[in-house]
């Protein structure tokens, strides 16, 4: 983990991706189990099949955690200021997932320097997640 000063960054500037390796059934149960979100959609075929999918799906906020994860990789969690995101599409498994971040703004508030990055979540499919976090580098 690699805190950046403000002097050293400019809009258009990448944060270091984050990969998952494919997403399994398993990892899917070990989630749906620790985050109280029993939809029966994110783990059993026959309820996915009968709600129109070809398969089980990712969890939305596990897909979410990939973009925290992909934060506090390059800085520590308190500097983490806000973070919004729009699901794009859904994450199936046996996908790989790939989170990056672009800096789309450098700015100062209340003598806080802080940047403002684009990020977004891709499987090889599609775009799932678009989303932007504000993260202060003092």
């Amino acid at each position: 983990m690699r805190l950046l000063t403000l002097d050293s960054l400019k809009v258009g500037d990448e944060i270091p991706a984050l990969t998952i390796p494919p997403l399994t059934r398993y990892t899917l149960a070990l989630y749906f189990g620790a985050s109280g979100g029993h939809n029966p959609i994110h783990v059993d075929i026959d309820f996915a099949k009968l709600s129109g999918l070809d398969e089980v799906i990712v969890q939305g906020m596990f897909s979410t955690g990939f973009l925290v994860r992909l934060l506090t990789n390059w800085v520590p969690q308190p500097a983490l200021r806000s973070r919004k995101n729009r699901f794009a599409a859904t994450n199936h498994i046996d996908e790989s997932v790939t989170s990056t971040g672009k800096f789309i703004e450098i700015f100062v508030v209340d003598r806080e320097k802080l940047v403002r990055l684009e990020l977004q979540t891709d499987t090889p499919q599609a775009q799932t997640i678009v989303a932007e976090a504000v993260v202060a580098l003092d």
